[in-house]
């Protein structure tokens, strides 16, 4: 008996861990934030992020845009590995790792699901008080919110376009729509 109860606790914390490598968001939220730059999470945003909440977030500038990103900690570590195998004696390499986590802060939800955005960062982005939340697949983009509607309004012309050559491979069978 101890040992289906062991057993049955282990593979409870392999599912624990499988369901926070596959985090897969949704929705595009509006909120305010206070002048202390604390954002109060959606509620259906929070509870998408709930199984990665306690290990933390990483929030970051975006590199294309003007607005922030927050990545779930595994979703991190994973680009890190990644990042930790370009060779450091190219100078191309160590620029890039450079620039990329130039300004990379850890940060939690608080007690009441608050979020807190560091000050430069939210200079960067342009972030006052109202703001966008939108999910892009496994991590979350920060806008400030005309910025956020100036970004979707300039890409409707161009997205068909876009959506054709990032998805639109003519041999391939599994194609979206």
């Amino acid at each position: 008996m101890v040992k289906s109860g062991k057993y049955f606790l282990y593979l409870k914390q392999l599912i624990k861990i499988w369901e926070t490598l596959m985090v897969n968001l949704i929705g595009t939220y509006e909120c305010k934030a206070d002048v202390k730059g604390r954002v109060m999470v959606p509620a259906a945003l929070k509870k998408q992020l709930l199984p990665v909440a306690s290990s933390g977030f990483i929030i970051k500038r975006a590199v294309f845009q003007p607005c922030l990103e927050l990545y779930p900690m595994e979703e991190w570590n994973a680009l890190m590995e990644k990042m930790n195998s370009l060779n450091r004696f190219n100078r191309k390499n160590v620029d890039f790792i450079r620039r990329f986590t130039a300004g990379v802060k850890q940060v939690e939800l608080d007690a009441t699901g608050r979020l807190n955005i560091p000050k430069d960062l939210a200079d960067f982005a342009g972030i006052t008080k109202e703001i966008t939340i939108s999910s892009a697949i496994n991590i979350v983009e920060i806008w400030d919110k005309s910025k956020y509607e100036q970004a979707i309004d300039d890409a409707a012309n161009d997205f068909a376009d876009l959506a054709e050559e990032v998805m639109g491979d003519a041999n391939a069978s599994d194609g979206i729509s």
